[in-house]
């Protein structure tokens, strides 16, 4: 069970899926030779699942955010040396970002 202050939160897994079209296109465009985080998502696909992280979650309770996402984006985060502000902005507003994490573009 997860328990953030008072509030617990139940995970509901999503499978990782593709990379929405409008993303890839506009990912593509924008780096047409690549770039770390377009690489990591070709070459690796996913690397997480939600799965992966089930058993700290209780069976009841608020949504929780994909822990498999917040995994891929601290492993960028880390990969780019970004405090945590600044990882949020990039999940945010790089192209790059949502493309390695399967989000949509207006995400």
């Amino acid at each position: 069970m997860c328990v953030l202050g008072r509030v617990t939160v139940v995970l509901r897994p999503e499978e990782p899926g593709e990379v929405p079209e409008a993303t890839a296109s506009v990912a593509r465009a924008a780096f047409p030779h690549g770039c770390l985080a377009v690489r990591l998502r070709d070459l690796l696909g996913a690397l997480f699942r939600d799965e992966d992280f089930a058993g700290l979650f209780s069976c009841r309770g608020r949504p929780a955010t994909s822990p498999a996402r917040l995994a891929l984006v601290s492993v960028l985060q880390f990969a780019e040396g970004l405090s945590d502000r600044q990882a949020a902005h990039a999940v945010r507003s790089r192209i790059d970002w949502k493309y390695a994490l399967g989000l949509e573009l207006t995400d």
